[in-house]
């Protein structure tokens, strides 16, 4: 094979980049991505001549109708009327069960699911907890689409199931009847094989031994890590537990040194492993990070080395995993894998070398950091040069060697060591500083950072150059992080309220932080590992715009989902003062959570100032001692950019009037609608005297309080009120320099 590459007329990387562009630019359909596809295969054209030229385009004509039929059929599949589905069979090992919750992919008309069930018994769930065979549920259920993004830059369910071959998810009212099912597809095998393996280890293992033994070993973390795996990615080490290079290299290398022991030759050992690297994807999920480095392994061994393996690898992806590079993982693992390949450092040797390298890809997969998860910590560097080789030289082997002996040698008693190393990793996440927050780039900038880290690579000898490529770089990054532009934005937290303001200067006030209630006490085997609500909206919103401090947080009252997850965003986002209504502090769970915070607290009176935008935010209500419910709300009033705001928190009906009695005078351009819409808020009177151009109504999608209601929008109507709805239009932003440009994440 690699004499056949090297007959080839014109490299197989640069033919690869090209391909990526047109991969980005046939999935996304990005005008950006056409444009870069279009110029690299230009100046392809115009540096070879005649045949060279034929054969690079018979290439890429291949491949640009295999990425059309592929998204052709993610198309087609999406729009596809899907029947009812009555019975499901079960791919075992994607069984998660959180308390009462079930999930599971699964299989019926030909099409995959993402399913749903809330377990009726602690023997129900124990069951689920326990089957490791491939079965087949006959059931009743609706089938529904999945969410979609729902803040500015949000993760997309929706787009990565898509990415998984899933298009509807099944949320099951009832299962009927289950039975053994029998398959002879390997794929299925390998399922079965791997939950095995799973619930053996579940069964005969502690917590937390077990975690990083199905993490390290199969690849698989379940909800009861979901604590450490927050601490682990604050550190920025988190991708310790992301199979790869490390692992792949370790059990590959051990089952050839295996053969070659018993007396097989080095090309018997060659057709064994094509087996073995398929049967050890399978039993780590198939994941991208693992296929990749299999596939560069195998490569290897047919001596294709460096850029033609890299390459090839690429060709092969863009076969037998298509979407590969449509997802966080797929892009990361592929962009690791780049930069180890383009690097070099053979002048240097021992832990100096595994340290230099880990700096060189940290600081080289920075942009993609930022633009996935928008922060970066900087101790990760360190960190990952010493925990990866106690993660892959120490648990790996030893992880593998246990579990080998678990059917006749228990050594459980090895989990006080992993107790004393999540005691450590704690101990290290809360004294060493949160991450640093860069903000997500967009796509261009993206572009402009890699291509000036690349140049900064290759022309790090020459400090001048190296000095103003280093200025270009931090100059894209301030920006990222600096947009200079006027923000307001309700930001979408389901059934609550948060609001962003952030003016040019960076001065950035947060109007109340979401916060999810709990209905009703369930029993201990339901109880479920849960994420506050603002780790998936609010946290990644601010992240995103680069934002890891709050000059002034206005909590306009105690209801939990307004002021719930208080305590989640003090633990990522520094809060210089903090403003709630004098009757929230008669609130004494209220205060003992302001005391956790540790920061100032000013009670809002009546005619104080918020600075912001140049101008400021005066609070118009409460005058006097409330007992910080709804009507006690601090309502808060400015004029910005030529548009009078007035954000009401849940102020009702009553307190409407008391506001109208003090400001008899009050005109509004765009209100923030109190209690999220509800009919007891927003009265008729209240509208029509305050005349607003657009109202705003932060309301979660399908909430039990059926918020907003049909009266208040009909009140909206009546006045020729503009109304905007995160349950259905997602966040609400409001930018711009000089007057406000309004835009929803769906239209």
């Amino acid at each position: 094979m690699s004499q056949w590459i090297r007959t080839l007329p014109f490299p197989t990387l640069y033919l690869s980049f090209i391909l990526v562009w047109l991969y980005f630019a046939i999935y996304t359909g990005q005008m950006l991505a056409w444009v870069g596809f279009i110029i690299f295969l230009l100046c392809f054209v115009s540096n070879h001549k005649g045949k060279e030229k034929y054969i690079a385009c018979l290439f890429m004509s291949c491949f640009a109708l295999w990425f059309s039929y592929q998204n052709y059929q993610t198309k087609v599949n999406e729009n596809l009327e899907h029947r009812e589905v009555s019975q499901i069979v079960i791919l075992p090992d994607t069984i998660k069960i959180n308390g009462d919750a079930l999930s599971f992919r699964g299989k019926a008309n030909g099409q995959n699911y993402s399913v749903y069930y809330n377990l009726k018994t602690e023997k129900e769930k124990k069951f689920f907890q326990n089957l490791d065979q491939l079965m087949v549920l006959k059931v009743k259920g609706e089938l529904s689409y999945p969410e979609q993004r729902r803040n500015f830059k949000g993760f997309d369910y929706a787009a990565y199931l898509k990415t998984q071959g899933i298009y509807r998810t099944l949320k099951l009212n009832q299962i009927e009847s289950i039975k053994l099912s029998s398959s002879w597809n390997p794929f299925d095998l390998l399922s079965s094989s791997r939950r095995k393996a799973l619930v053996w280890i579940k069964t005969h293992f502690p917590s937390p031994m077990n975690h990083y033994m199905t993490g390290l070993l199969f690849g698989y973390l379940d909800h009861d890590f979901e604590e450490m795996n927050d601490v682990y990615s604050s550190l920025g080490i988190i991708h310790l537990f992301a199979l790869s290079g490390m692992q792949v290299g370790f059990f590959l290398d051990g089952f050839r040194k295996g053969l070659l022991r018993i007396g097989l030759t080095i090309e018997q050992v060659k057709w064994f492993t094509y087996p073995f690297a398929f049967f050890y994807a399978g039993i780590t999920g198939f994941s991208v990070s693992v296929v990749r480095s299999l596939l560069q392994k195998i490569l290897a061994q047919h001596n294709i080395k460096k850029l033609d393996n890299l390459a090839i690898t690429f060709l092969i992806l863009c076969f037998i995993m298509p979407k590969f590079l449509l997802t966080a993982g797929g892009v990361l693992s592929c962009a690791y894998a780049v930069i180890l390949t383009m690097t070099s450092f053979e002048h240097v040797r021992g832990l100096k070398r595994f340290l230099i390298e880990n700096l060189v890809i940290s600081l080289g997969i920075l942009p993609l950091l930022s633009f996935y998860f928008g922060e970066f910590q900087p101790f990760s560097i360190l960190l990952t040069f010493v925990f990866s080789i106690l993660f892959d030289l120490i648990l790996l082997p030893g992880l593998g060697f246990i579990f080998l002996l678990s059917p006749i040698l228990n050594l459980s008693f090895l989990n006080r060591l992993f107790e004393w190393l999540e005691s450590l990793i704690r101990l290290l996440a809360t004294s060493l500083r949160t991450p640093l927050v860069f903000g997500q780039p967009d796509h261009l900038v993206l572009l402009s950072l890699l291509f000036l880290l690349a140049l900064l690579y290759d022309f790090r000898d020459r400090k001048k150059v190296a000095v103003a490529l280093s200025l270009m770089t931090c100059f894209l990054f301030f920006i990222t992080k600096f947009p200079l532009e006027n923000e307001i934005t309700i930001v979408d937290v389901g059934q609550g309220d948060s609001i962003f303001l952030r003016d040019m200067m960076d001065k950035t006030v947060l109007i109340d932080v979401g916060g999810k209630p709990t209905f009703g006490k369930k029993e201990l085997w339901q109880e479920k590992v849960t994420q506050s609500n603002a780790s998936r909206t609010l946290l990644p919103y601010l992240k995103s715009r680069g934002v890891g401090a709050i000059d002034s947080l206005v909590l306009t009252h105690t209801d939990t989902d307004h002021v719930g997850d208080l305590l989640e965003l003090a633990k990522e986002v520094k809060i210089n003062e903090i403003y709630v209504s004098r009757g929230s502090l008669t609130n004494k769970d209220f205060v003992k959570k302001l005391e956790k915070v540790g920061t100032v607290i000013r009670v809002a009176e009546k005619g104080i100032q918020i600075p912001i935008f140049g101008s400021y935010l005066e609070a118009l209500y409460p005058y006097d001692t409330g007992d910080g419910g709804n009507n006690d709300s601090i309502v808060l009033y400015g004029e910005f950019l030529g548009d009078s705001f007035l954000f009401t928190g849940d102020l009702e009906e009553d307190g409407e009037k008391e506001l109208l009695a003090l400001y008899p005078n009050l005109e509004v351009d765009v209100l923030k609608a109190g209690h999220h819409g509800s009919k007891g808020s927003s009265s008729q009177e209240f509208l029509g005297k305050i005349k607003p151009k657009i109202s705003l109504i932060s309301a979660g999608i399908n909430n039990r309080y059926r918020h907003p209601h049909q009266e208040t929008l009909e009140r909206f109507d009546e006045i020729g009120t503009e109304v905007y709805r995160t349950d259905q239009q997602g966040a609400i932003r409001f930018t711009g320099w000089t007057d406000w440009k309004i835009e929803t994440v769906r239209e």
